[in-house]
Order: C-alpha cells, then sequence, then structure tokens
C-alpha cells in the first residue's frame, strides 16, 4: 500500500492511534472465540449481526455517533484535497452507509479486508462510493 500512495499528496492525514489499534487486535482475539465464550450473543449476532449484542461493546448508535462526528470533523477541517484515513472495517462500513443512506444496523453489505482501500469521493457537493475493498496493491508485482 505505501508504494501505490508513495507519489499520492494528501491534503489530510488521519490514523488510529497505537492504543486503539492494539484494543481492536485484543478485541478480533476475543471475537475469533466469541461462539464458545458468549454463545447466546452469538446465536443472536448470527440471527441479525448488530453491535449492540456483543458482549461489553460499545454498541451501534454510540458507535456511529462517534464515527459520524470523526467524519464531520475532519471534513470540516479539510474543504478540498484528497484525505487519507487508515481505520478499521467497522468505521469503513459506517462511513459507506452513510454515503448510500443505509442505517447502520445489520449484516454489513461491504466486504472490507485488511490493508484494502475503500475511496469516498465529494462531486457536486455530494459523496459518491468510487471504489470499495481494493486489495490490487498486494497483488504479486503489483507495484
Amino acid at each position: 500500500m505505501g508504494r501505490r500512495l508513495a507519489h499520492h499528496r494528501f491534503a489530510g492525514f488521519y490514523t488510529s492511534d497505537l492504543e486503539r489499534a492494539e484494543q481492536t487486535a485484543q478485541l478480533i482475539g476475543e471475537a475469533t472465540g466469541s461462539s464458545q465464550r458468549f454463545p447466546e450473543a452469538w446465536a443472536r449476532w448470527m440471527e441479525e449481526p448488530s453491535w449492540d449484542v456483543v458482549p461489553g461493546g460499545e454498541g451501534a448508535v454510540p458507535f456511529e455517533s462517534r464515527v459520524n462526528a470523526e467524519l464531520d470533523w475532519i471534513l470540516a477541517r479539510h474543504e478540498h484535497g484528497d484525505v487519507l484515513v487508515v481505520t478499521h472495517g467497522g468505521v469503513i462500513q459506517v462511513a459507506l452507509h452513510r454515503v448510500v443512506g443505509r442505517p447502520n444496523h445489520g449484516l454489513f453489505p461491504f466486504r472490507i479486508e485488511n490493508a484494502s482501500i475503500s475511496v469516498i469521493e465529494k462531486r457536486n457537493g455530494r459523496f459518491v462510493v468510487s471504489g470499495v475493498n481494493d486489495t490490487s496493491h498486494l497483488e504479486a508485482g503489483s507495484e
């Protein structure tokens, strides 16, 4: 990804801090065993996915509100130019849902892989999704 973006100039660059990334890694470790540790919550998740069923989780509405507030802050700081945001799949899902006008509830409709690139553009005052889950830079021999 570094080689792919090396020659691109960004008006802003944002990322999760190290502690947050570490917490996410710990949550991923917990989530992988969640079907055994939290069978009732897992069954509810499989029936209708929702961050509200995650034991000890933030909940869908507070998470979406927090993400949207940060997106608003970033957008207010950068009226023009490209902005790079390195973040987690859940944040990307909220941003994509916002653009397409879909509530952030239930099964995530977008596949977001590690080190993938998703692009949201502002055109004529409106936001459009112009790319989701692009991993072409990970293919052998890609530059």
